[in-house]
Order: structure tokens, then C-alpha cells, then sequence
């Protein structure tokens, strides 16, 4: 079994109150984390060049320019690549995700360390605005995986066996901005990569900015579902034979 070595790949787009806290828990856990400012403010710059400066575990890596989360998140994860780890963990810098799951992402990439492990949002913790969304981007990833195998492809708490990972952003652009995470997943899933869901939690807070567009970042998405269809259909044996011996193992 390949050995598991983790760190942390955060984007980071103008918040700084809760970035530090963030990295001392994920440093806590044993992950060095590696922060992409992804051309925040003056503000949020200077508190990211604090952090890298007081921390020998993190790993600053700042883009000229706001280009994107899928952008930065791509970079990150190469800088881990390049640096020899084997999986990256994907955390938001907005402090929503609940970092005590942390445990038991690492637990699960040690007994399949080439699956990528996914957080798996509750319905019901969701806000209504939120939710409708959410159910339609789960229809048509079902839909453009012909499986039920992902069951949250917007969550952007998840785990990456980096080499699998790196073979296909050598080989494929995945959308630079909201609609990388589900852009991704599925691309991976294409690739013959397992999706292990874990359940957590979203600590929504009213307090924190968000960056989501929602004219620009639905066109997106919908465009990205779109791509993604066409390219179901080409897949479509593959599909159906990976979902057919997947219940005959069962």
C-alpha cells in the first residue's frame, strides 16, 4: 500500500481574520500547509506574510493576480507534488469547514490512498438558498457519471492522492473558478478514481464575504455541466462496464 504523506493547500482571496487559527489547527493535526494568496488585498497579504514568516510548516505561494479558487487550488496542489507529498487536503480559508472531520479524512486516504475523499454536506444544515443549487448540480453529476458514487461534488473540504491528480490537470483544464470542485471530482471519477464520501458539517457564518457571482458563476456552472454531459456520452461503455463490475464485486 502507498505510503501516506499529507499537507494542507489553502486559497486565499481576501480573508484574513481566520486564516491563522486555521493553519495552527491543521499544523496541530501533523499537516504543513501551503497557502495561495490568490491576489488578496493589501490587508490579507500582510497577515499571510505573517504567518508564513512565524511558521517553518507553511508554504506561501502568491499569485500576481485574483485568477481564480480552481486556479489556486490547481497550483497548490503542483507546489505539494513538486514538494513530495503524496495527498493534499483542500480546506476553505473562510473557516466553514470543520476541521475536527480532519481525523478521519487522513484515516480514510490511509486505507485507500487512491481515492479521493470527499466531505459530504447534509441538506438539511444547508441554507435554502443554497439548497436548490446544490440539488441540481447532484442531478447532473449522477447523471454525467452514470453512478451515484459522489454525493457532494460542491463541497470544497476533500482529500487528493496527488499523482492521479496531477496526471489529469497534466492532461485537462478544469475550471478556473466556482466551478472547479465539481469539474474536478468528476474528471477524477472519469479517470477510475474511487470517491470515498465522508459526512460533515459547513459552520455557515453570515459574517463571512462571499466571492460567489451569481450570474457569472451559474453561467459557469452551467456551461461546466453542459461540458461535462458531451463527455459522458463518449465515456458511456467505460461508464457502464465500471458500474457493472463494481456490482459484481459486490
Amino acid at each position: 500500500m502507498p505510503a501516506v504523506n499529507p499537507c494542507s493547500v489553502i486559497p486565499v482571496f481576501n480573508h484574513p481574520h481566520k486564516i491563522a487559527g486555521l493553519v495552527d489547527r491543521l499544523i496541530a493535526y501533523g499537516l504543513p500547509c501551503i497557502l495561495v494568496d490568490d491576489g488578496s488585498g493589501e490587508d490579507c497579504a500582510r497577515v499571510l506574510d505573517e504567518i508564513a514568516a512565524a511558521k517553518p510548516q507553511v508554504i506561501l505561494l502568491r499569485l500576481p493576480q485574483n485568477s481564480g479558487k480552481g486556479v489556486a487550488v490547481c497550483r497548490g496542489l503542483t507546489l505539494a507534488h513538486e514538494r513530495g507529498f503524496t495527498h493534499a487536503l483542500q480546506v476553505d480559508a473562510d473557516g466553514q469547514h470543520d476541521l475536527d472531520d480532519v481525523p478521519r479524512f487522513l484515516a480514510r486516504a490511509q486505507q485507500q490512498p487512491l481515492a479521493v475523499v470527499s466531505g459530504w454536506r447534509s441538506y438539511e444544515a444547508m441554507p435554502p438558498s443554497r439548497r436548490s443549487g446544490r440539488k441540481l448540480t447532484d442531478f447532473w453529476v449522477c447523471v454525467n457519471t452514470l453512478s451515484r458514487s459522489i454525493h457532494d461534488s460542491m463541497c470544497g473540504y476533500r482529500l487528493y492522492p496527488l499523482a492521479p491528480t496531477m496526471h489529469l490537470l497534466a492532461r485537462k483544464k478544469i475550471g478556473a473558478r466556482m466551478d472547479f470542485d465539481t469539474d474536478i471530482l468528476v474528471r477524477l471519477y472519469w479517470q477510475g478514481l474511487a470517491v470515498e464520501n465522508i459526512p460533515t458539517q459547513i459552520l455557515y457564518q453570515d459574517d463571512i464575504p462571499s466571492h460567489f457571482d451569481i450570474v457569472k458563476d451559474n453561467v459557469r456552472i452551467s456551461w461546466m455541466h453542459t461540458r461535462l454531459f458531451f463527455g459522458m456520452l463518449v465515456r458511456i461503455p467505460v461508464l457502464l462496464q465500471r458500474h457493472s463490475s463494481r456490482r459484481q464485486r459486490l
